[in-house]
């Protein structure tokens, strides 16, 4: 138990160096705000890897709220989408990278938007490449941006049980609270659930997401007890990535078998001006082509009005 207490206060200590604190912005570009995060130390507790991941993916993060100016001070401002694997050794700490865009604010580049746009775009790659030690793709999204839909296929969860017969009474995690039953024959299964609500592990401020789940294989994850498992995250304290993978890999290691596929994806709402929306699949996933929107840094996509 000392280990376990020992590996979060080292992650904390690093998610800390701004996130719960007053902190002054800058007017100049200082990319010295950002602030990386290793993966291992959550992984760790729930025997994932870090050198043979169960899984593939990427973190996409939509920062709605940058802006910087021309050399003539013209602002302008776009939504930032930007996505990185989930192989990454690091994530980037989401307050320290809101504070690094804010230093774009008051900056001043290029000789008109177009250009400035394209200046910063290649610094914040570099920058954000520089920091996680991975590639970093990353696009400004205008206006007039098309809105794509996502996981229109997947059906709520609570479709599939009685609401009046559920009992809910568990809010941490509780991967006991999974029931499977055998099946004859393969079935693929869409679920989604609009209610997950994690917490900050600094702050302790409440995350709110849609989670999308798709699974194929001869178990059955009975919908109750999904709907349950989900629930108890109610009182977790987790970073967006580490949640889905969480999930992830309690539902693999109960599914369990080489032919069976799983993709587990989160589509949080945005606090700060800035969302996050992990999403992770089994290596032998087939349906990837439903996650392409959200993948793709060049394209705006939705699935509900909390997005």
């Amino acid at each position: 138990m000392c280990y376990k207490k020992d590996m979060f206060n080292k992650t904390d200590e690093y998610a800390s160096k701004f996130l719960g604190k007053k902190v002054d912005g800058s007017d100049v570009y200082n990319p010295s705000y950002l602030v990386a995060v290793p993966r291992y130390e959550n992984r760790k507790q729930y025997n994932i890897n870090n050198k043979d991941l169960p899984f593939e993916g990427c973190d996409v993060w939509h920062a709605y709220e940058f802006s910087s100016m021309t050399n003539n001070g013209l602002p302008f401002t776009r939504l930032l989408k930007l996505k990185y694997s989930c192989q990454s050794e690091f994530i980037v700490e989401s307050k320290s990278l809101k504070l690094y865009l804010n230093s774009f604010n008051m900056s001043r580049f290029g000789s008109s938007i177009e250009d400035g746009l394209l200046i910063c775009k290649e610094i914040i790659k570099k920058d954000l490449s520089t920091l996680l030690k991975t590639d970093t793709e990353l696009c400004f999204l205008s206006n007039d941006v098309k809105r794509n839909f996502i996981f229109s296929e997947f059906d709520n969860i609570l479709d599939y049980v009685n609401e009046s017969e559920l009992n809910i009474e568990r809010f941490k995690e509780a991967p006991e609270l999974l029931e499977v039953e055998q099946l004859q024959q393969y079935s693929k299964y869409f679920l989604s659930f609009d209610s997950l609500r994690s917490n900050c592990r600094v702050t302790h401020q409440p995350d709110f997401g849609d989670v999308f789940v798709y699974y194929k294989s001869q178990k059955h994850i009975k919908e109750d007890s999904l709907v349950k498992y989900l629930c108890s995250f109610r009182s977790e304290y987790h970073f967006h990535e580490e949640c889905c993978e969480m999930i992830f890999k309690r539902l693999y290691d109960i599914l369990n078998a080489t032919n069976d596929e799983l993709l587990v994806a989160i589509l949080y709402t945005r606090r700060g001006g800035i969302d996050i929306c992990p999403i992770r699949w089994s290596k032998n996933c087939s349906i990837l082509q439903t996650a392409t929107p959200l993948t793709d840094t060049a394209k705006y996509v939705r699935n509900s009005i909390k997005q």
